[in-house]
Order: C-alpha cells, then sequence, then structure tokens
C-alpha cells in the first residue's frame, strides 16, 4: 500500500461519540469512554499503481457497468456496494422471468419513443452505443439463451429470472469485481487531488469506512441515497414521483369483473389539473380490470406518460375506454341492431352479437349500466337503449380516484436531469471522472423490458467511458517508468 492517502480509512466499535487516531495511515475509530478499537480487513487488497472504482447500487445498471469496466481495464479494482440484495430487482422483474429488454425496437428513433423522460435525448448516440440487439448478444454469449414473445418482451428461455441473476453475478465474479452487500455510501466530496472521499457505513453494527476512490459510478436507482450523493457533489435533482402504477376505479360494480381482459382498447386519460398537450395520454392496448380497478399495458404506459400531471391532480381524473377500437361506432350500430332482428325472442343477457368480442360478465355490466333488464327479450329494446350500449362500448367513462401499484416492482419519473450529464459516456458534466447510469437519472420507460434497456445501455456506456480512461493512465504510468 503507498504511504500516501491512504485507500481506505476504517472506523469500527463505535458505542458514543467517536474520536479518531492515526495508525500506519489506518485510521481506528474508538470511544472515548472505552479506549478500545478493532481492526478489520481492509475494503480492498491493491498496489499503489491501481486505480479504483466504486460503484453506488448493485442493481441491473451497477453490476452491467462493473463487469464492462472491469473487462476493458482488468488491473483497476471494481467495487459494487450495494445496500440489500444485489440484483433484487433483476429477480422479481417480469413476475420473476426478467423481461430482459424489448426485441421489436431495434430502430433507435422508435425505441427511444418509449421512454416518457428521455425520448428526445435517447435519439442520438445512446442506444447507438448499447443496442436492444447488442443486450442480447451479450447474455448469448454468456450463456444465457432468450426468446422473443409476440409483444416483443424478451425473456429467458427458461422463463426464470434466476438465469439472467445468476449470469451476471458469475461473469462479476470471474472479471474480479468485488460486490460487498449490507453497506451504503452515505457521503461523498472531491478532494483537493480530485478523487472521491467516500463514506460507507454499514447499519447492522457500528462500522464506517471511509475510502478514497479514483472513479464513481452512481446507479443506485429511484432511491434517496443516489441522489443524496448527487446533490453533495453539485448536481440538481428532478423530484421522483411515481411511474408505471395501475388506476383505482369508483366503481363497486367493476370490482366483479377481476380477472376480464380486454386483448385491445383504446385508452384517453383526462386529468383534473388538465394534462393539455401531452398526446401520449391516449394509448392502445391489452387491458385487464383487477379487484381495485384496471390495469395491463394500456394502462401502464397512460400512468408513464402521465406520471407528472397524475402526481399534480392526485391521481384523480376521467378515463374514457373503447371497447372496439377497430369498429366505427355507426358499425356498432349496425350489428346490435342486426343481432335485434335475428334474436328478437333471446333474453338480452343471454344473447349478444360475437363480432363485439365480449365476455357474458362485461356485457352484464354494461346493461347494468344502461339500466337495462337483462331478462327482457331483444323484441322490447328500443333502438335509443341500442344507441346507448353502442355508446358505452365506444366511450365508455371510469372515474379514477387514485394509483394502485404494478406487483412490487417500483419506477420513478424523476432524478438527475440528462443536461447533466453526457450521454455519450455517461459522466458529469459537473464533476470530473463521476458517472450516473440507470433510473437515477431522469429517465424513464413505459413497461416492455425498456427500462432494464436503459439500465444495460447505460451501465455499459459508463463502465466503457471509465475502463478506458483507467486503461489509459495505467499506460502512462507504465511509459513514464
Amino acid at each position: 500500500m503507498s504511504s500516501a492517502f491512504p485507500r481506505f480509512i476504517l472506523h469500527f466499535g463505535v458505542s458514543s461519540k467517536p474520536s479518531t487516531i492515526p495508525r500506519n495511515n489506518v485510521f481506528f475509530l474508538f470511544s472515548l469512554k472505552k479506549r478500545r478499537y478493532t481492526a478489520i480487513t481492509p475494503f480492498l487488497s491493491q498496489k499503489s499503481s491501481e486505480e479504483l472504482l466504486v460503484v453506488v447500487g448493485g442493481g441491473a445498471a451497477g453490476v452491467y457497468g462493473a463487469i464492462r469496466a472491469k473487462t476493458i481495464a482488468p488491473n483497476l479494482n471494481v467495487v459494487v456496494i450495494e445496500k440489500g440484495k444485489p440484483l433484487s430487482k433483476v429477480k422479481i422483474s417480469g413476475g420473476g422471468r426478467c423481461n430482459v429488454t424489448n426485441g421489436h425496437c431495434f430502430d433507435n428513433l422508435i425505441l427511444a419513443e418509449h421512454y416518457p423522460r428521455g425520448n428526445k435525448e435517447l435519439k442520438g448516440s445512446f442506444f447507438r452505443m448499447h443496442s436492444p440487439k447488442d443486450t442480447m448478444s451479450w447474455f448469448s454469449d454468456h450463456g444465457v439463451e432468450l426468446k422473443t414473445e409476440d409483444d416483443g418482451r424478451v425473456f429467458p428461455v427458461s422463463n426464470r429470472s434466476s438465469s439472467v441473476v445468476d449470469c451476471l453475478l458469475s461473469e462479476a465474479k470471474q472479471r474480479g469485481v468485488s460486490l460487498q452487500t449490507g453497506k451504503v455510501v452515505t457521503t461523498a466530496s472531491v478532494t483537493v487531488d480530485g478523487k472521491f472521499h467516500l463514506k460507507i457505513e454499514k447499519r447492522t453494527i457500528d462500522y464506517v469506512e471511509f475510502v478514497k476512490a479514483d472513479y464513481l459510478l452512481v446507479a443506485s436507482g429511484s432511491v434517496k441515497q443516489g441522489y443524496s450523493l448527487a446533490t453533495q457533489l453539485g448536481h440538481s435533482i428532478v423530484e421522483p414521483v411515481p411511474s408505471l402504477f395501475t388506476f383505482k376505479i369508483d366503481d363497486p360494480q367493476l370490482a366483479e369483473l377481476a380477472g376480464v381482459t380486454f386483448p385491445k382498447v383504446k385508452a384517453k386519460l383526462k386529468l383534473e389539473s388538465g394534462g393539455r398537450g401531452i398526446p401520449h395520454l391516449t394509448q392502445d392496448g391489452p387491458m385487464l380490470v383487477t379487484h381495485w380497478g384496471l390495469s395491463g399495458p394500456v394502462i401502464l404506459r397512460l400512468s408513464a406518460w402521465g406520471a407528472r400531471d397524475l402526481f399534480s391532480s392526485d391521481y384523480k381524473g376521467i378515463l374514457y375506454v373503447d371497447f372496439i377500437p377497430d369498429t366505427h361506432i355507426e358499425d356498432v350500430k349496425s350489428i346490435l341492431i342486426a343481432h335485434k332482428n335475428l334474436f328478437a325472442k333471446q333474453k338480452v343477457l343471454n344473447s349478444f352479437p360475437s363480432e363485439i368480442g365480449l365476455v357474458k360478465r362485461f356485457w352484464k355490466y354494461l346493461l347494468d349500466r344502461e339500466g337495462l333488464n337483462g331478462d327482457i327479450l331483444w323484441a322490447s329494446v328500443s333502438n335509443n337503449a341500442i344507441l346507448s350500449v353502442a355508446s358505452q362500448l365506444k366511450h365508455c367513462s371510469f372515474r379514477v380516484k387514485g394509483k394502485g401499484q404494478f406487483k412490487d416492482e417500483f419506477v420513478t419519473a424523476g432524478g438527475i436531469p440528462l443536461s447533466e450529464i453526457t450521454l455519450g459516456t455517461m459522466e458529469s458534466r459537473i464533476r470530473s471522472n463521476l458517472f450516473f447510469a440507470g433510473e437515477v437519472l431522469n429517465v424513464d420507460g413505459v413497461t416492455g423490458g425498456f427500462n432494464f434497456q436503459n439500465a444495460w445501455s447505460g451501465g455499459y456506456i459508463a463502465g466503457t467511458s471509465i475502463g478506458n480512461l483507467a486503461a489509459t493512465a495505467l499506460l502512462k504510468e507504465e511509459v513514464v517508468r
């Protein structure tokens, strides 16, 4: 170890207000009341010539970036600090299958349109440097066989997220990436020589480390820790708000339809705060009725595009749903009238047109909304009633009274503004050798593998940049020698 500034300063065994005494360039923390201290294993064993990268966050972007940096610069010491279990979000994503990326968006301009925050900025070099194809190739080359489903979502053939998790952890270990869990980087500052002075705590015991790093990659996701570190280092934060969530609907009768699905609807969201000028608040796609309201891809996309306006509206508004978007209302009327004429002596509840593709439970729901007795015969249904049913099928309104959760996955809109980083390198425009990747940035995608692709791309670009810097620094040092 170099006799210059130590790579680590260890504090351990705290029972009251502490004081530090340096001993051989390692600082021990002990109690003023109990003059007792304990030395522990150094943060990282390294030669004085080796540089250090600390990655804050053991999620998709952090681990992927760490692997990439270590691949380019094998002599670079890489340490990932994670508070909980590494890759925990990867493990639960896609219902435990892990939606790795999206295989239907290979055009970078089209791909960028799937990001409510970042759609303009990501149309540049970002996905060209590491696209969904590159992601799929990487995992395939590392032993994870993938499949692309009809809607574009890409999953492991095993249908187990553990295939992706195990692959990443195995590659990190093989490359020599050090993964340290149960720890949190709580403070960060820049030293006079341009290095990062980090305070690392372990909350389960009184344990503190002070580490001096050459490079810092913050990939902590949407938690306060990353935002705090960013502000300590001079960055601003766009207030984070939830994205990708279901809608709670004020309609007790709708709850009786829980489990009913619609392959394709057209949904338009009108917010109490206005939400004007947001064309993406009209979406097409599958919809699902839940015990609390409405879900499915079309709802999740609406929640993503309307995230900030929904937050401002206290998650209240009106949702208009067209249940048969490919059929004009005049054609719907004609279908219903033709059915009435053909089945005049049948009960309305038990007989309805197959062309409109509805299940009986939902048909009953529509009749109840219109106040039509399902036991009457079609012959008794007036043309005005038929017009009303047709209108409900094409323009059914639901009052949104709040938001639900999207399983155990949590995506936010907000974070570090993209204007404060260089997307071609993922380096901060404010601090040299400071990098960001993943959801800590003000980038979020709709459901379908897009949020993970942001993590893979950002982590890869940041890791490449850091690895190149470290490799260049080592080469220069060797030339000097």
